[in-house]
């Protein structure tokens, strides 16, 4: 298996952070957890990672790769 280099928007006590697999601190951290994903996001294309969105019980809500997916979609002609 191919490990992905991620960034995740998870809860803070400061509201929401956006945080790199690995990174003791976080990259950012924003009031709302919209404000924390537009963040991410633009971290994340910027930097080629996968993008998991987590809600407050931690459960990833949604995820998006920005970098080299290991799985391209099938081209069905």
């Amino acid at each position: 298996m191919v490990k992905r280099d991620t960034h995740r928007v998870m809860p803070h006590e400061d509201g929401w952070q956006v945080k790199r697999d690995g990174d003791q601190k976080p990259s950012r951290v924003a009031e709302t957890k919209k404000e924390a994903e537009k963040v991410a996001r633009e971290i994340s294309r910027n930097q080629g990672t996968e993008l998991q969105i987590h809600g407050k019980d931690m459960k990833i809500q949604r995820s998006d790769s920005h970098g080299n997916d290991p799985c391209p979609p099938v081209d069905k002609k």
